[in-house]
């Protein structure tokens, strides 16, 4: 019988460790499972998760958003299982009118004990919530393909202006913009043979709320979000007590004075005024034939104006002298002694906000208002 191994400090790391592993015994004499070996709960949920709702983003429904909010415990659409279970109730209600009936008063896609074949319910508010524990956000829905491609051709084909996109297809006047925008890329990355992420850009299309963009129902049907929400103006920002007589007719414009002077009222910074003006003469008790004619003739000096200041900002860069070196390009612009004033303070001179010193700086200057007006 050879002698037994004993670990000593004597020998070499690597074979000590082979020796004390020789000299162990190869049975367990506990009877507790590993550390690797436990299956906890928390694990045990994990698993059951995944063989339940964890199959539904596993393999994502085709036509519908995809959010956790929307299935249950068992991995089920809510909405599927409230549809079967109503055709279920009206099939027992109509239990004595026969089976054909009964079958008929199911909706399309349910089926029994909570599945769904075909077209499945539409979404509603609760199952476009991805946070299960935050059920105010609501995912929004997006334009879809069609959507922006029209709106690209109204701005760019079409020659429309963006704020007329904006009020025939009900979508913010900054989210057109913002599509043309994207298009023109799209189209020059087209153009030049550059690839674009196309399977990426159908799978999250494929799990998002979409517009859709019906050409038949052109303004009918749901508009994709509000157009005409008023912007908070800085000069709002402050609450004011503003005393004013009861017999007085306090109005928007007033309102808008005691913010600020040259601050316009509500129905004119909105972004489309001309929509606040319509319902006026709606709510005046005009007919439609006057209502579109005076919109028509609000439109003719709307554009007018626009043609005005193009032509205005066409001949103000066409005075500029232009020299490009191929590194930088040098601008070059008239000026005459005269535009600074009488007093050389006058804003159309060169560098009047610069060299002169304010009044305020000079001594003897009265600068505390010496009459109310």
């Amino acid at each position: 019988m050879p002698p037994p191994l004993r670990c000593t400090a004597s020998f070499p790391s690597t074979c000590a460790k082979t020796l004390c592993r020789a000299g162990q015994s190869r049975r367990s004499f506990s009877t507790t499972p590993q550390q690797d070996q436990r299956i906890t709960r928390n694990r045990r949920q994990l698993f059951r998760w995944l063989g339940s709702q964890g199959q539904n983003f596993l393999n994502p429904l085709n036509g519908s958003t995809n959010y956790l909010g929307a299935y249950n415990n068992e991995g089920q659409l809510k909405r599927v299982v409230e549809a079967s279970a109503e055709a279920e109730r009206k099939r027992k209600k109509d239990a004595g009118k026969g089976n054909e009936l009964a079958k008929d008063d199911a909706p399309e896609g349910a089926e029994e004990g909570g599945g769904f074949k075909g077209k499945i319910p539409p979404e509603t508010t609760r199952d476009l919530t991805p946070f299960p524990l935050n059920r105010s956000f609501v995912s929004q829905p997006v334009l879809s393909d069609e959507f922006r491609e029209e709106i690209w051709k109204r701005v760019m084909q079409d020659g429309k202006s963006v704020r007329e996109v904006s009020a025939e297809l009900a979508v913010e006047m900054s989210r057109v913009g913002a599509v043309v925008r994207l298009k023109e890329i799209e189209k020059e990355w087209e153009q030049n043979g550059r690839p674009l992420a196309k399977p990426y850009h159908e799978a999250v299309m494929s799990m998002l709320p979409k517009t859709p963009f019906d050409p038949d129902s052109k303004d009918k049907g749901k508009p994709h979000e509000s157009i005409n929400d008023l912007p908070v103006h800085r000069k709002t920002g402050t609450q004011i007590f503003h005393p004013t007589s009861e017999s007085r007719h306090f109005t928007r414009e007033d309102a808008a004075k005691v913010f600020d002077e040259r601050l316009l009222p509500a129905d004119l910074r909105v972004p489309h005024p001309e929509l606040a003006e319509m319902h006026k003469d709606y709510k005046a008790g005009l007919s439609l034939e006057e209502r579109q004619a005076r919109q028509k003739e609000r439109d003719e000096i709307a554009e007018r104006k626009r043609q005005r200041a193009s032509a205005k900002k066409a001949k103000q860069e066409a005075a500029v002298k232009k020299v490009d070196t191929g590194r930088v390009e040098f601008r070059f612009t008239e000026i005459s002694v005269d535009d600074a004033g009488k007093d050389g303070r006058g804003f159309k001179g060169v560098g009047w906000r610069y060299g002169h010193p304010h009044m305020d700086r000079s001594r003897g200057t009265v600068k505390i208002p010496t009459s109310v007006e």
